[in-house]
């Protein structure tokens, strides 16, 4: 059996207000494994990475973290890159308009006397962009690659620091299945032809099957057990019962049988150019529709147009040169501005919690109440008495784990986050509810519960509209379903119909189409 490459041992990290994050976990990963580490949002997979990695320095935290042998006392992140421990967290760390060569050696260039070495930087750049199968050219800027390259070239400047245990958080969240794939494949090719060692923390729950073998499972800060692959039950259902302390027997809460109303929300003949690229039409003559109670799925590839639709619709807050009409209740409707859509009861859940969602540095007090202030205030004063109640009511309604409403965002785990924006929108009392990605980066129990909230806003009449890059949930909550490629409908389905060979068969046949003409 391969040597322990890290032990710790019986970690404990408290954080103001005596919430502790962690409770004597512990965690032993082998040399040149892939080693999964699961649980809820929440349960301090990151935080003990974080522990790890010397983001929270020694002195922060309790236990001791051994690694090849050797207690490491960790103060900075550069403290553990130098023991080739390297993190990357699941918001990229790339500065958008350098390349990919300057992202690669960014506060790691190869210098000579104090004077870069572009030349050397440049080569050693495209040896390393070879080895991840990275086949742009190293000059390009990093915000014209898909997050899929990005990924990539975080692993790329991973392998520039002589990296002996890489640790991905989410590393497969934001990418579609066949990025998710590719990024999979390149993880266990180095592991098989560097030995480098792997630890992987994720919801994907097939990806982990797939690739670790091991698993460690911890639950509100706690070690739960390990799994090892070819000795115990690695199936997802045997890690979500280790995850929630409970059996999951149906993935997607049963519908109840609520009779579907008149159309609510009709777009006609939407069309919208790129804001970036001249010329570039971004949403081609869509036109759909969305009835009361109703849940409407939209599925399609990464790419295809799905969040460019939604951003455009709510307050044309993406585009350029927008045409088309949108109807509320059988008569046409003017969304020029985010202010206008939600006064014509349209709101929108982005599909960045973190960059376009929340206000990370405030509550979730005022997070929740943040769209709908005028509510609340009277002659231009809020009601802070008012303000509470509600916080503390949807705080309560949604299951947030936390504190309290004065909690910052921040602190809050994905899950959490992903709900306190429901809040908000929940309260402003939409007609028309658009979730962009409602469960990127959430764990199983997080993902019923906010199935459940879906469920009971079409319960309550809501029009509800759900953009997933996993088509199992789309397939899953929805009564319709319609298939998007390239900036066109391509398809509708009905919940009968809905599957995924009939979707990618949709897709499929429009790109033949396509071929032909």
């Amino acid at each position: 059996m391969p040597k322990v490459l890290l032990d710790m041992k019986n970690i404990i990290k408290e954080f103001s207000g005596g919430v502790r994050a962690l409770d004597k976990v512990n965690i032993q990963v082998r040399e040149k494994s892939i080693h999964a580490l699961v649980g809820e949002n929440g349960a301090g997979k990151s935080t003990l990475m974080n522990v790890l990695s010397g983001v929270h320095p020694y002195g922060s935290y309790q236990g001791e973290v051994l690694y090849d042998g050797e207690e490491c006392h960790f103060n900075t992140i550069r403290d553990s890159e130098k023991k080739g421990i390297v993190i990357i967290h699941q918001e990229l760390a790339l500065i958008p308009y350098l390349s990919i060569m300057e992202n690669i050696f960014l506060g790691n260039e190869k210098e000579c006397r104090g004077v870069i070495n572009w030349g050397k930087c440049r080569f050693e750049a495209m040896k390393l962009m070879k080895r991840v199968g990275l086949d742009d050219l190293p000059d390009i800027p990093v915000n014209k690659l898909g997050v899929g390259k990005q990924q990539l070239v975080e692993i790329a400047k991973a392998l520039s620091k002589e990296v002996s245990l890489l640790i991905l958080d989410e590393p497969t969240a934001s990418l579609n299945d066949d990025d998710s794939e590719k990024l999979l494949n390149l993880i266990l090719e180095l592991r098989e032809k560097m030995g480098i060692t792997a630890i992987i923390i994720s919801h994907k729950l097939n990806e982990v099957t797939k690739i670790a073998d091991e698993i460690t499972v911890i639950r509100d800060g706690r070690t739960i057990e390990s799994l090892v692959k070819g000795k115990d039950d690695i199936s997802e259902e045997r890690i979500i019962k280790g995850m929630v302390g409970r059996e999951i027997t149906n993935r997607y809460p049963e519908r109840e049988d609520v009779a579907i109303g008149s159309v609510c929300m009709e777009v006609k003949n939407w069309s919208v150019d790129s804001p970036f690229i001249t010329g570039k039409r971004t949403i081609d003559n869509v036109s759909f529709y969305v009835k009361r109670g109703e849940v409407i799925g939209i599925a399609g590839l990464m790419g295809a147009g799905r969040t460019e639709l939604a951003m455009s619709l709510f307050g044309k807050v993406y585009g350029k040169n927008i045409t088309g009409k949108i109807f509320k209740d059988g008569k046409e409707v003017k969304v020029n501005s985010v202010a206008e859509a939600i006064k014509n009861g349209i709101a929108y859940v982005t599909e960045d919690r973190k960059g376009q969602g929340l206000v990370l540095l405030e509550s979730i007090r005022e997070n929740i109440t943040l769209p709908t202030l005028k509510r609340l205030a009277s002659q231009g004063v809020i009601n802070e008495h008012k303000e509470i109640r509600v916080a503390e009511e949807y705080m309560q309604r949604l299951h947030i784990k936390a504190p309290g409403i004065y909690q910052k965002t921040s602190n809050l785990s994905g899950g959490n986050q992903q709900k306190v924006m429901l809040a908000r929108w929940i309260y402003a009392n939409p007609d028309i509810l658009i979730l962009d990605e409602p469960t990127r980066g959430i764990d199983v129990g997080a993902k019923y519960e906010i199935y459940c909230i879906i469920n009971e806003l079409a319960k309550q009449g809501k029009s509800v509209i759900v953009i997933s890059s996993e088509l199992p949930e789309v397939l899953g909550v929805s009564d319709r379903v319609y298939v998007m490629n390239e900036g066109r409908f391509v398809g509708e389905l009905s919940r009968e119909e809905a599957s995924q060979e009939n979707v990618m068969r949709c897709i499929m046949q429009s790109n033949a189409k396509k071929r032909v003409s």
